[in-house]
C-alpha cells in the first residue's frame, strides 16, 4: 500500500522521466528537420500542436474517422504514405484507427506524457507526432493504431474522387 507521500513521489519520478524521454526524442534526427518556425509556416495551428507538440486532437473531430474510401494517409507534415485505408477500421474510439502501417512509414517509442507509458507513433521521416498504438485492435495483427486525423492527409485512389 502506497502512502500519500510515496504515491506523489512515485508520480514525480514517471513525470520527470515522460519530460526526459519527450526532450530526447525532440533531439531525434530525421530526413526531413525543421525548426519549430519553418514548421509553424507550413503546418495549421492544430497540425502544429499535434506533429509538433505530440498534442491530441478531440475525438470525433476529424471527418477522417468516419472516411473509408479507397486510398492512401499520409503525413500531414512531409507527405510521406503512412497507411493504406484496406487496414482502416471502425474502432469507436473517435480517432482515425488501422491495425497496421505500410511498410517502413512508421516508427515507436514510449510516451510517458500521461504518467503511464504508451507507445507512441510518430512519422519515421519527419518525427511527427501521429497518435497511439494499442494491443486491442483486430485481426491479423491485434494492433489499434489510434491517430489524430489533423496529422494525417487522404489521397483517394486514382479514379475515386
Amino acid at each position: 500500500m502506497f502512502t500519500r507521500r510515496q504515491f506523489g513521489f512515485t508520480g514525480v519520478g514517471a513525470a520527470i522521466v515522460g519530460f526526459v524521454n519527450g526532450s530526447a526524442r525532440a533531439s531525434e534526427k530525421f530526413e526531413i528537420s525543421k525548426s519549430d518556425a519553418d514548421w509553424q509556416r507550413i503546418l495549421s495551428k492544430e497540425q502544429f500542436h499535434v506533429l509538433r507538440k505530440q498534442g491530441t486532437e478531440p475525438p470525433r473531430s476529424s471527418p477522417l474517422d468516419k472516411t473509408y474510401d479507397p486510398g492512401t494517409y499520409h503525413c500531414a507534415g512531409c507527405d510521406l504514405a503512412l497507411f493504406s485505408s484496406e487496414t482502416k477500421f471502425d474502432s469507436g474510439t473517435g480517432w482515425p484507427s488501422f491495425y497496421e502501417p505500410l511498410n517502413n512509414a512508421v516508427e515507436t517509442s514510449t510516451d510517458y506524457h500521461l504518467i503511464m507509458a504508451r507507445t507512441e507513433v510518430h512519422c519515421r521521416r519527419c518525427g511527427g507526432h501521429l497518435g497511439h498504438v494499442f494491443e486491442d485492435g483486430p485481426k491479423p495483427t491485434g494492433l489499434r493504431y489510434c491517430m489524430n486525423g489533423v496529422s494525417l492527409k487522404f489521397a483517394p485512389k486514382s479514379g475515386n474522387m
